[in-house]
């Protein structure tokens, strides 16, 4: 069972930056897949970017060119860097991990972008 505990939220004015961290319980070295997922009040959970174990990342189109996802493996941490907040980045951030056969979720950590 692979605990994850995101931190890092907050309010900030639109064109600022913020910085998530995700802490897992265990190894990030022994999760195949790592990623942040977002949800909105009044909409779906979307998928916002992923890292693999190898190091390979992907993103949505909505997180191209301001987001950026990264990992401290001694710290067992995922990092989602966000640069360039719009108002429409408000919502509640999930760390998502994958290790097979499990699917693992975090609390989220609420982020406020004001315009």
């Amino acid at each position: 069972q692979v605990q994850l505990v995101e931190s890092g939220g907050g309010l900030v004015q639109a064109g600022g930056s913020l910085r998530l961290s995700c802490a897992a319980s265990e190894s990030i070295n022994s999760i195949g897949t790592m990623g942040w997922y977002r949800q909105a009040p009044g909409k779906q959970r979307e998928w916002v970017a992923l890292i693999t174990t190898g190091g390979t990342t992907n993103y949505a189109d909505s997180a191209k060119g301001r987001f950026t996802i990264s990992r401290d493996n001694a710290k067992n941490t995922v990092y989602l860097q966000m640069n360039s907040l719009k108002p429409e980045d408000t919502a509640v951030y999930y760390c998502k991990a994958v290790r097979a056969p499990g699917v693992y979720w975090g609390q989220g950590t609420q982020v406020t972008v004001s315009s």
